[in-house]
């Protein structure tokens, strides 16, 4: 009997082999065992090349397990069978799914290019079908990269009405999340998180595709950070981590679901595990997937900043820049609190100027701008970022963002000398991140809330303020922080006092808190002619030329 040549086996027992490892492979496939789908589909094709569909089975498991050249080699080769069959339409899908993926990569030509091959094979089959829907994802896609929402949108309810036609639970659920995606940028936030949710309903309820469950996983639950929507953005994280777990051998998501639990679990103050987490992320992702790692770096650098573990945080941030990740504002922050505020102002400048048009980029960017240059002095810099943060908190709406702009205007507050009126924003702020259970903002609140009860001359309430700040950051473990607030404490003392007396520097807290000589005067049981001479006397010693730049020198060196 003739033996197979590529083989030395008999014909029967490679055909043998072959179903068999194409039967298991189709098995783990329906188990969601993916890395074992994807191992014995490509045994099955190492000894005969695969059919159109089992090659489409194949580029699946492969993308599930992180190997994305693998499934764009395998969709490729799916699309060329489809058109050998003359099936033009089952081949536009399968190009579809690979101008996405290049698209979501950042490969924005071949991406197109890929788009308009789907386009002309539908066009040969009529106007009138399914295909034509998912054409336009990628479409809205684009037009929400661009910042145009209302063409995001116009597109996307196009898609919702083919995916309705046809009954496409894929392309309905996608489309429906990019419309409330284009909903969310024009600031109607509201409107867009029920359509993100009603997205999700058939995304939780398992009604999609594994891929494109996991794309709308991940991408709702980046809209809902971007907003600081932290409610719905732990609900969903919770629900992916579920979905994840339950496909042991999944990859792809499960590294993004640890990114975004990461950060999670960094506001929440549980930054042991954040790092963990982030760590573990960095490992799950593909090397083809170098903006994901460069996000577990980042979320690693972010935790050993506040930790104070600098040289750590400082490898993490070149690490998430080496994979084309943007280290700011995060690195600003670091060279801030190593005490070089001219290269961080440097920093931050440079990439609130380059994010002239993103403004959900920009609410992560300006409340770490206003820190750095009101250490800087730049009074009006940091009143002119408060009015666009103020801007976009009612742009957006929400509870969070409002209180990143209400403790960002308290800190300028003080520095103007308007301690009262910080005091109001401050403690609104403090308010909302107790509800959302974050506690290093909360204690970063109350640390400014003392501050300015400091300033008022309510030196009872600075006390308790600065201490419950202290005990909040010992718990953290905000080396940093914990130091700063230990030495506002001590600050009392006449070596700390920057040469002043102690009535030089109560008079300096009574002019920061906007009180007049003649009020001073009045509080401090003094006349008048004193208080002049003491304010003439702290402006030469702080060689300051008027009162709103002793207030300035007063809050930079943490004098109030």
């Amino acid at each position: 009997m003739q033996m197979s040549k590529s083989t030395g086996r008999h014909p029967e027992a490679t055909v043998a082999s072959i179903g068999k490892s194409l039967q298991s492979g189709h098995e783990a496939y329906l188990r969601r065992d993916w890395a074992d789908a994807y191992r014995l589909l490509s045994r099955a094709d190492a000894t005969a090349p695969l059919g159109a569909e089992n090659l489409q089975m194949l580029a699946e498991a492969a993308y599930l397990i992180g190997h994305v050249d693998e499934y764009l080699r395998a969709l490729d080769r799916a699309y060329h069978g489809y058109l050998h069959r003359g099936e033009c339409l089952r081949a536009a899908r399968c190009a579809f799914w690979i101008g996405l993926c290049l698209l979501l990569q950042g490969e924005t030509g071949p991406a197109t290019g890929w788009s308009g091959r789907a386009r002309r094979l539908i066009e040969r089959n009529g106007p009138d079908c399914v295909e034509r829907g998912y054409l336009r994802l990628p479409l809205a896609e684009q037009s929400l990269m661009a910042a145009d929402s209302q063409a995001a949108y116009d597109t996307a309810v196009s898609a919702v009405e083919i995916g309705e036609r046809f009954g496409e639970p894929d392309l309905i659920a996608c489309a429906r999340h990019l419309q409330g995606r284009s909903l969310i940028l024009q600031g109607r936030v509201t409107e867009g998180l029920a359509l993100l949710d009603e997205a999700m309903v058939a995304v939780v309820a398992g009604e999609l595709s594994p891929i494109m469950t996991g794309l709308i996983y991940c991408s709702v639950i980046d809209s809902c950070q971007q907003i600081y929507a932290f409610g719905r953005a732990r609900e969903w994280t919770s629900a992916l981590a579920r979905w994840c777990a339950d496909q042991p051998q999944l990859a792809n998501f499960t590294g993004i679901c640890r990114v975004r639990r990461a950060e999670i679990l960094q506001l929440q103050g549980a930054w042991p595990d954040a790092i963990e987490e982030a760590r573990l992320a960095c490992g799950q992702f593909s090397e083809q997937a170098k903006h994901l790692v460069g996000a577990g770096f980042y979320q690693q650098a972010e935790v050993q900043r506040l930790r104070g573990d600098f040289e750590a945080a400082e490898e993490a941030y070149q690490a998430a820049s080496g994979r084309g990740y943007e280290p700011q504002p995060g690195l600003a922050l670091l060279r801030l609190a190593q005490g070089r505020a001219d290269i961080a102002a440097a920093a931050i400048r440079r990439v609130v100027a380059s994010a002239k048009t993103d403004q959900l980029q920009r609410t992560r960017l300006l409340p770490a701008y206003v820190e750095i240059v009101l250490t800087m002095g730049a009074i009006e810099e940091a009143q002119s970022a408060c009015r666009e943060l103020d801007e976009l908190a009612r742009t957006y709406d929400t509870e969070v963002l409002r209180a990143i702009a209400d403790q960002s205007r308290g800190a300028v507050k003080l520095v103007e000398g308007n301690a009262g009126a910080a005091l109001e924003l401050l403690r609104s702020a403090f308010h909302v991140w107790e509800q959302v259970e974050a506690p290093y903002p909360a204690a970063r609140a109350r640390e400014l809330i003392g501050l300015a009860c400091r300033a008022l001359g309510d030196m009872d309430g600075a006390g308790l303020e600065l201490e419950a700040a202290r005990v909040a950051f010992e718990r953290l473990g905000a080396v940093p922080d914990l130091a700063r607030v230990d030495a506002l404490k001590k600050r009392s003392s006449p070596a700390q006092l920057h040469g002043l007396t102690r009535r030089e520097l109560q008079v300096l807290r009574l002019i920061a808190a906007g009180k007049t000589n003649k009020v001073i005067a009045a509080k401090l049981f003094v006349s008048q002619r004193t208080v002049d001479r003491h304010v003439s006397n702290l402006f030469g010693k702080l060689n300051v030329p008027s009162r709103t730049a002793a207030t300035s020198y007063a809050y930079t060196h943490k004098l109030i």
